[in-house]
């Protein structure tokens, strides 16, 4: 039954990225309702593929790469109707949902097997901690899309071209502000995923700090994200600057997601 959830909730994202892309070269609101429904029947399909996968294992499913990508995509389209109601910026879909399908399409292709927990994962610091981690990065990949779009709307506003596409645009100082509104979010879960973890390691192993290769490119993206909120406070880095950051920041991000699995070897399994 989880399976079939998943691969509906798959065919949902694949439409809804479709009408997303559509609606960037001719948007109307018929194209942006059935975005919005396709992109929340989706969602509801895949929050129950994770409550059936949850009472299915008995725990929280994020412990193997299929689970997490899963997981991961689940929170970023969360977000996304959270600053729709906050913003009102439906056409942020037409960035982010490409990222969510390609996300799930990955995670359909790993391995789905629900597998028992090794005793270092047996803990109710698995919840804790890979929400806190997975809702931050969900910020980061949110700010991704604000900052590609900014650069679009400067572009358009640079060269003059103020049709079509630049009015559906939000204007750059509401897309600056969202940009740093999700860091700001995605910084202190980020902080928090990173500290529970280290809790959890001593608990769980006897030392705070492995030095294990997720650990140390966990640090590295919070160093990044503490770099790009410095230089906006301190140097007064904003607009294409911001966007640029958090562009990379979020290449970061993908790179202690899924690079670090496929190229560094460690005991984390996600």
């Amino acid at each position: 039954m989880e399976t079939i959830l998943f691969e509906l909730a798959l065919t949902f994202y694949f439409a809804a990225t479709i009408v997303c892309v559509l609606e960037l070269f001719k948007g109307t609101r018929t194209t942006s309702r059935i975005m919005f429904s396709l992109v929340a029947a989706g969602f509801v399909l895949h929050t129950l593929n994770i409550v059936a996968r949850y009472f299915i294992s008995g725990h929280m499913p994020t412990a193997n790469m299929h689970e997490a990508s899963s997981f991961f995509s689940w929170c970023i389209v969360l977000l996304f109707f959270f600053l729709e109601y906050r913003y009102k910026v439906g056409l942020l879909g037409s960035f982010i949902m490409p990222v969510v399908f390609i996300m799930m399409l990955t995670s359909s292709m790993l391995p789905r097997r629900i597998e028992q927990l090794s005793p270092v994962l047996q803990s109710s610091w698995l919840m804790i901690h890979t929400v806190l981690a997975f809702v931050g990065d969900a910020a980061f990949a949110m700010a991704f899309g604000a900052g590609v779009m900014y650069l679009m709307q400067e572009h358009y506003v640079k060269s003059k071209h103020l049709g079509g596409l630049f009015r559906r645009l939000p204007s750059l100082q509401i897309l600056d502000e969202i940009n740093y509104k999700l860091i700001t979010i995605g910084f202190p879960f980020l902080t928090l995923a990173i500290i529970t973890g280290a809790i959890w390691a001593e608990n769980a192993l006897g030392r705070f700090w492995r030095w294990d290769p997720k650990e140390v490119w966990s640090l590295i993206t919070w160093f990044i994200y503490a770099l790009v909120l410095h230089v906006r406070l301190t140097l007064g880095w904003r607009g294409k600057r911001a966007a640029i950051l958090s562009i990379l920041g979020f290449c970061v991000v993908l790179f202690t997601f899924f690079g670090v699995n496929l190229l560094l070897k460690g005991y984390h399994s996600f």
